[in-house]
């Protein structure tokens, strides 16, 4: 698969999907394509988000929540869900991840950063399995 798309994609589009979408960018380069939005997009980043983001040299300051489009989700070769549920509508025939992550929403920053770190984590195996991974 050349330049895979990934979507990765929560209720809020303010945290989770966020660092997901950030460490996608930085471990693929110009291998991937990445997208993140929410089904119902908050207003503004978690900062708890964006300081753990910070303090590994990614800085998402500059981003915000975005609101899931229909072409979003039709160009994804693969669509990551973190704890939308039914809330994330599904398009048949696209391979879906389903990532179990704590919400970062109200937490500690120690609670945000080991959310991040799981982050990394599968964003690194996942672009691993589509040979996109920096190397």
């Amino acid at each position: 698969m050349s330049n895979p798309e990934i979507l990765f994609l929560c209720v809020h589009n303010a945290g989770r999907s966020q660092m997901a979408a950030a460490f996608a960018r930085q471990l693929g380069a110009d291998r991937v394509v990445i997208h993140s939005a929410g089904s119902a997009p908050g207003e503004t980043l978690n900062p708890a988000v964006v300081a753990a983001m910070d303090e590994v040299g990614i800085d998402i300051s500059a981003e915000s929540p975005k609101k899931l489009t229909d072409q979003m989700a039709r160009d994804a070769d693969v669509i990551v869900t973190m704890g939308c549920g039914d809330e994330c509508p599904f398009y048949p025939g696209k391979r879906y991840d389903d990532w179990e992550l704590t919400d970062p929403a109200g937490q500690p920053i120690d609670v945000v950063r080991g959310v991040r770190d799981d982050i990394r984590r599968r964003v690194s195996e996942l672009l691993a399995e589509l040979g996109a991974l920096e190397h």
